[in-house]
């Protein structure tokens, strides 16, 4: 009876851990995709940040140019 009473519990505790377990894995895999998103959102606006400032720049120089050329 006790062996019995050993192994029901041991399998009890086993498949509560496989489901704490399983319960963890999801929140640090929905984390990751979390935090991945926004550094990927934070790295997109940052890229055109710099190519709409670069564009501004290039248009300014060609003006200044041309004015003194004329």
């Amino acid at each position: 009876m006790k062996k019995a009473t050993l192994l029901i519990l041991s399998l009890l505790l086993a498949t509560t851990a496989c489901a704490d377990l399983k319960d963890a894995g999801r929140a640090i895999g929905t984390t990751t995709k979390d935090v991945t998103k926004e550094i990927g959102h934070a790295t997109r606006d940052t890229t055109k940040a710099i190519g709409h400032a670069s564009r501004d720049a290039v248009k300014s120089v060609k003006e200044d140019l041309t004015k003194d050329s004329e």
